[in-house]
């Protein structure tokens, strides 16, 4: 049984849909009581960094979700999800403290001559850790789907599994222990992204 947390967040449905698809078995969560004994934890997100830490942190799910990296089972975080993880965020003035599983902050893209901003649609991936089990079955170079205007600098580059490349390099997803998280929409992403949710159901058993 996978959680996948409630919080009011637009891709909830979508992301709900790809995981059965993929497989797994779901039980949506809007209080820490209903993650219960899940084997895994999904933190989906689009809109703004401080309306979905403020979003878990009024439903108690900001502690529940730390409380269940530390248990050592797998958590997934997507988009605005993995921002989350990270120290602290430089949209709109952003004044709340992310979940701090990883050091960093999150930055916009720079003004380029040419470049849109949001990033809308899709790029490919570098994958940088082959080792990383989201990625099995996965070929370098694949291609999934972005919606994004700003993205996480860890401190740690060896937590960096995938790099995209939109107008800079960036990191557009990261591995460490039991926790994984991406940049890009594995339930937007067609056969790659059901392939990733299928690898990231199989590490729940």
């Amino acid at each position: 049984m996978i959680a996948l947390l409630d919080y009011g967040s637009g891709n909830l449905r979508s992301v709900h849909k790809a995981l059965l698809k993929a497989g797994a078995q779901v039980r949506v969560a809007t209080t820490p009581a209903e993650i219960g004994d899940a084997r895994a934890l999904v933190l989906p997100g689009v809109g703004a960094f401080d309306d979905c830490i403020n979003a878990l942190r009024r439903q108690e799910l900001l502690g529940a979700a730390q409380d269940f990296i530390k248990t050592g089972k797998p958590f997934l975080g997507i988009c605005v999800g993995y921002q989350a993880l990270f120290e602290k965020s430089e949209e709109f003035n952003s004044c709340a403290a992310g979940l701090g599983v990883f050091a960093g902050s999150v930055v916009r893209f720079a003004e380029k001559p040419g470049l849109k901003i949001p990033q809308i649609g899709w790029n490919r991936i570098e994958i940088t850790r082959p080792d990383c089990p989201l990625y099995r079955g996965i070929p370098d170079g694949s291609y999934v789907y972005f919606v994004h205007s700003f993205f996480p600098q860890p401190v740690d580059a060896g937590i960096v599994a995938t790099r995209t490349t939109y107008g800079e390099p960036f990191a557009s997803s990261v591995w460490r222990d039991n926790v994984y998280a991406t940049q890009f929409h594995p339930e937007k992403s067609q056969k790659v992204g059901l392939q990733l949710l299928k690898n990231f159901a199989d590490l729940a058993g």
